[in-house]
């Protein structure tokens, strides 16, 4: 592959393009992408990422994007953020809190970072909680941080959860959109497809709104393409389709995307 993607070099005999993507957890609709190489590490993105948040929302990543000074920009910018600790983290606990009775929670603590130079970029206590969740069918211990201290415990893991709709977004796109196999393999064509892609799945979200489409966005996906060269009323068929009922519950209203002249 490193032969057809030589932007994007990932190690000695492989490349990879990857897709950082901003995604509303509420109307489940995609707010910002970056297409780039595989071979730069995720925290050289965040601040691409979460330049759009404003004081008050809160941002959950993954640990792969943590960068103090980066947190500490949020932080001070007002935004409450949720992601995982990495297992080297260095810190001290300064305080133990007591905000949940919920037996899943093993550990709800202030700390501060031990490393003088994590703690230069970000000099103010964090909150560590480690739980039990269930991942995969398993339950397992987690460890999140925060800059949010008033939640209970469970809520903190509970949010760090709902970012797992992140990769149900990619997998959905994958099986629907094709974005898994590239006809052109420059950074430019690679860059278009994965555009086109997320385009088209506005547009589809906003067909099933405006229609009421009550089933899966991959029957919607399938019918659009089967009649795709015929002539048809879209309304008519996408309102009138199946006679069982649906819950599509990723639907989304379009009010709850900022699209600029869109009325």
């Amino acid at each position: 592959m490193l032969s057809c993607l030589d932007w994007a070099k990932h190690r000695r005999r492989k490349a990879a393009a990857k897709l950082h993507l901003r995604l509303d957890p509420q109307s489940f609709l995609p707010r910002f992408a970056i297409v780039g190489s595989a071979g730069e590490h995720e925290n050289k993105r965040a601040r691409e990422l979460c330049a759009g948040l404003r004081a008050g929302e809160v941002g959950i990543f993954d640990k792969a994007y943590v960068d103090f000074a980066h947190l500490w920009e949020l932080t001070r910018r007002g935004v409450v953020w949720v992601t995982r600790a990495k297992e080297s983290l260095a810190c001290r606990v300064v305080k133990r809190l007591q905000s949940t009775d919920d037996p899943r929670v093993l550990h709800d603590e202030l700390v501060v970072l031990t490393v003088a130079p994590s703690r230069q970029d970000y000099p103010q206590r964090l909150r560590r909680v480690s739980a039990r969740v269930v991942v995969d069918g398993q339950e397992r211990e987690m460890v999140f941080l925060t800059n949010q201290w008033e939640w209970s415990a469970w809520t903190v893991a509970e949010l760090y959860r709902s970012r797992w709709q992140i990769e149900v977004f990619f997998k959905e796109i994958k099986q629907t959109l094709q974005l898994c196999d590239f006809p052109g393999h420059s950074e430019h064509a690679v860059r278009w497809q994965v555009w086109i892609g997320l385009l088209v799945h506005l547009l589809l979200r906003y067909l099933a709104f405006a229609h009421g489409w009550g089933h899966s966005f991959t029957r919607l996906w399938t019918v659009l393409r089967a009649t795709l060269w015929q002539r048809w009323d879209l309304g008519v068929l996408l309102s009138g389709y199946g006679t069982a009922g649906g819950s599509y519950r990723l639907l989304a209203a379009p009010q709850q995307a900022y699209l600029p002249g869109f009325v």
